[in-house]
């Protein structure tokens, strides 16, 4: 029997087009890890067994008639519980919807649908993908965080209970879970994926992200569902034809990059931040190291100003109808959203596009931005998802972003580095990571 926990997504595509493998086969490989492993993890919020064997049966059939097939064709996908499904409830991390669904499938389901994938269940969300965190353990270590709020997204890939999942970002909920989990976190610029059909937090900082274990595995799924939708003017047109191709190929010549330590460096473990020294000094010839440009500080506070804002206008009709049923955090947040002003809320916005512009011009010589994913690794608590302090700068801004699983820091749990990019660079961007991934791992 082929071991299908060491092929890529595209790999594992190609078998079951090839009848290689059948979808059934590989969903029942993947449930038998979900009955091994999910009692301790508890990544899924909705999974249920006779719909994905149904689903992979049908796949197999639709295969086997000779019909064209997608490039996901008979994959099982794991979905953050924030994404509408018409077959599955869609609770977005609160008692509040238990047991809801919604109207009809967000548009990235219907794009998984529509190439074939099958969406194998609801991974577990903090509270309306905000801090509040669900029962989800790191699978590394059960007494750490997962991260968040994508909690259930990173772990699932992680503990090889799904081969992809589908998580969002608007502070640091993709890249910083698929730090402390030891997988690869992708956050495509701002706009390539669509948000329609999907619990809105933030117009302005949501972002739709994936996971897997590899920069290909990510790039594949990408590709399926960057698309231009109407329902979501965030949305533009953008070619993913060559993106696979581009990802694989890699950059043409040697990539340089800035590695920015942050003012939060002094916050890294000791041992993490010795990982991340050893990195730098590893691809000297690559990287410069310079420090954080100085409007990074305003950022922090730019975001949070309209993360709050926007909560409280999402979530004011929770808040008025069942503001005991939400978290201490959202609770304040919402309070707090509710004082900004409208003129500091212009300002965020301002500062956004002009801070993006000066950001821009490091392009101009360098091929990516480094710094660490996460302040360190899983912090032993279940309690709280983790510091979003390295990520929030790239939500505001809405770059690409990237968490590769390339070091270990303390007790041996993984440690991400985080590659930013330019906007819309997504194409050039993954090749760079790619090359990366590669230069690592050989």
């Amino acid at each position: 029997m082929i071991d299908i926990f060491s092929l890529k997504a595209e790999e594992l595509s190609l078998k079951i087009k090839d009848a290689q493998l059948t979808s059934v086969e590989i969903c029942e490989k993947y449930i038998e890890r979900i009955n091994k492993f999910e009692k301790n993890v508890k990544a899924w919020s909705h999974f249920d067994k006779k719909l994905l064997l149904e689903k992979a049966a049908d796949a197999d059939e639709y295969r086997r008639s000779g019909k064209p097939t997608g490039p996901l064709h008979g994959i099982p996908v794991a979905v953050k519980d924030i994404v509408g499904t018409l077959d599955m409830p869609t609770e977005c991390g609160t008692v509040i919807r238990k047991g809801k669904s919604y109207s009809q499938n967000a548009e990235i389901v219907d794009l998984l649908l529509a190439a074939g994938a099958i969406v194998m269940g609801k991974t577990a969300t903090a509270e309306l993908a905000y801090l509040h965190p669900p029962k989800t353990t790191n699978p590394h270590d059960h007494s750490r965080t997962p991260g968040g709020s994508s909690s259930g997204s990173a772990a699932v890939v992680a503990s090889f209970m799904a081969p992809l999942s589908i998580g969002s970002q608007t502070g640091g909920s993709i890249i910083r879970p698929a730090s402390y989990c030891g997988v690869v976190g992708y956050k495509p610029t701002y706009g390539l994926i669509s948000r329609n059909g999907v619990l809105k937090t933030s117009e302005k900082l949501d972002h739709i992200g994936v996971f897997g274990r590899s920069v290909e595995d990510v790039a594949l799924l990408s590709k399926v569902l960057i698309k231009k939708d109407n329902f979501d003017s965030a949305t533009i047109h953008y070619s993913t034809e060559n993106m696979l191709t581009e990802t694989k190929k890699g950059p043409l010549f040697e990539p340089k990059f800035i590695f920015y330590k942050t003012d939060y460096w002094k916050n890294i473990e000791k041992k993490s931040r010795e990982a991340f020294e050893y990195f730098i000094k590893s691809f000297k010839k690559n990287i410069e190291v310079f420090d954080t440009p100085s409007y990074f500080k305003d950022i922090h506070k730019y975001h949070q100003i309209m993360y709050e804002t926007d909560l409280a206008n999402n979530f004011g009709l929770y808040y008025k109808k069942y503001k005991k049923k939400l978290s201490k955090p959202m609770q304040d947040a919402i309070v707090k959203g509710n004082k900004h002003s409208a003129k500091e809320y212009a300002e965020a916005l301002d500062f956004m596009k002009r801070s993006y512009e000066s950001y821009e011009e490091v392009f101009e010589d360098y091929h990516g931005v480094l710094s660490p994913s996460s302040p360190g690794v899983a912090p032993k608590s279940l309690k709280s998802t983790g510091s979003a302090e390295f990520n929030k700068v790239w939500s505001y801004l809405g770059t690409p972003c990237i968490s590769l699983p390339l070091l270990q820091g303390e007790a041996n749990m993984p440690l991400g580095v985080q590659l930013t990019g330019a906007k819309y660079d997504d194409h050039r961007f993954l090749g760079i990571a790619n090359w990366l991934e590669k230069e690592c791992n050989n």
